[in-house]
């Protein structure tokens, strides 16, 4: 059974496209995830090119949702819940894409 995730995109007033999750990332719904960061990356591209992917209701995540942000990087910025930012840290996406915490919103 999958574990529920919602995504919706929209654009801020600055019209940056934001992709936002809320639920739990895992194998059981990757595909779904993947689809949504590819459907962004094209509606950004008619604009910046970058996206922001907002994580600020995704207590947990897995391997498989580091690995398709990683294949994404140079596209994306990033909003993480606080559960979720010491494995971001800790995989190194911090390194290639600008992070930051919900909670400085």
């Amino acid at each position: 059974m999958p574990t529920s995730l919602t995504l919706d995109t929209a654009r801020r007033d600055d019209g940056k496209l934001v992709l936002t999750a809320t639920g739990e990332i895992d194998l059981s719904n990757i595909d779904e995830f993947n689809d949504a960061l590819r459907r962004a990356i094209a509606e950004a591209a008619n604009n910046s090119g970058t996206f922001t992917v907002d994580l600020s209701a995704v207590e947990y995540l897995d391997s498989a949702a580091i690995n398709a942000l990683f294949a994404r990087a140079a596209h994306i910025d990033v909003i993480a819940h606080p559960l979720v930012m010491p494995v971001l840290t800790v995989s190194g996406i911090t390194e290639l894409v600008t992070v930051e915490p919900a909670s400085e919103r």
